[in-house]
């Protein structure tokens, strides 16, 4: 059996010299090498901002999405949408582990992967369902997991659909529980939509009685989502591509203080002033949405003379899984609406 890198750097076809995730093509073959894992995917869960577009340039037809994704995977040897760069997650089955990996993980174990498709080696024999109503593809297929690859046993005590729903995004409420601290005002910009409400949660958590949350959702619908949870103390909806308007409602919410932490989930392009402006002078700014420009954030900031701190995008953090799957069982109501709309 052929010995392999643990970041998977074996695996690259073009360009040489790069690891997995910024390489064009890398090798699918689902021989394992031996310190790799083969996984008997079931479910593919596409990230929002890589689904939309997908979903857009296929004019909604689902038979068109299918033909998109399959020609993906043939072209690069992984889901990495070509427009936005991201991938996505999956859940499967342990099916073969190669005798120099290193890990808890037996053959059987039913798993979320925590790494993004866009560096994961990946076989599509046949695309079964696509709900895009979820951003969820169900597949008949295979994927490698390196073993520098992050996963999540999937928890015994709630379903597959509704754990994946929240791993999924697992990466932005732990962050949200490491920023936030007591007494802090914090807004959401795309609170009313997966990512956001468990953001809420941890936010209203983290930042206590002192603190004050802020819900910034996309529509009236959304809005009306949060505000029947009570993730937060102040709620309302408007176009995120509007600086002006956000910094504007900010201002009157926070009698003109703005925010010690903004939080964007959104998955459109373009919102990155509108963050920026709600957050105060040495106040941060955690950008988790792929649809997130650095050059327009940091042009943008930089324009506006602001000194505000900017984290961008970085879906892991320690405990991450832990964390998010402990919002669902601690919030009822959160874990209801996970489960009817997104599982």
């Amino acid at each position: 059996m052929k010995k392999g890198c643990p970041y998977g750097t074996h695996r690259v076809i073009s360009p040489k010299g790069v690891l997995p995730q910024p390489a064009d093509v890398i090798d699918n073959t689902m021989e394992i090498y031996d310190n790799e894992v083969l996984i008997d995917v079931k479910t593919l869960n596409i990230d929002s901002a890589s689904f939309t577009e997908i979903e857009r340039r296929a004019g909604g037809d689902v038979e068109e999405i299918k033909k998109t994704m399959l020609g993906i995977v043939a072209k690069a040897g992984k889901h990495k949408n070509p427009w936005t760069g991201s991938g996505g997650m999956l859940i499967g089955t342990v099916k073969e582990i190669g005798p120099a990996y290193v890990g808890d993980l037996k053959v059987g174990d039913k798993i979320a992967t925590l790494v993004s498709l866009s560096l994961t080696p990946l076989v599509i024999e046949e695309i079964l369902e696509v709900r895009p109503e979820i951003d969820q593809v169900d597949i008949k297929g295979q994927a490698i997991l390196f073993q520098s690859g992050i996963y999540a046993k999937l928890p015994e005590d709630m379903p597959e659909g509704l754990a994946l729903s929240a791993l999924d995004v697992a990466g932005a409420p732990a962050q949200t529980a490491k920023l936030v601290k007591p007494g802090q005002t914090v807004l959401v910009i795309g609170g009313g939509g997966k990512s956001g409400l468990l953001c809420l949660y941890e936010a209203k958590k983290r930042a206590g009685v002192t603190g004050k949350v802020i819900c910034a959702a996309g529509s009236q619908k959304s809005e009306d989502r949060a505000r029947k949870l009570d993730l937060a103390d102040e709620y309302f909806h408007l176009d995120a591509t509007d600086a002006v308007g956000m910094y504007n409602k900010i201002m009157e919410l926070t009698d003109g203080e703005l925010c010690d932490i903004v939080i964007n989930n959104v998955n459109i392009e373009n919102t990155e002033m509108a963050s920026i402006l709600a957050c105060k002078d040495d106040g941060l700014v955690y950008f988790f949405s792929m649809a997130t420009s650095f050059t327009k954030a940091a042009l943008g900031a930089e324009g506006v003379g602001k000194d505000v701190n900017m984290i961008i995008g970085n879906g892991y953090t320690k405990g991450h899984a832990a964390i998010t799957l402990q919002c669902l069982r601690e919030h009822e109501g959160l874990r209801n609406l996970f489960a009817e709309m997104y599982a």
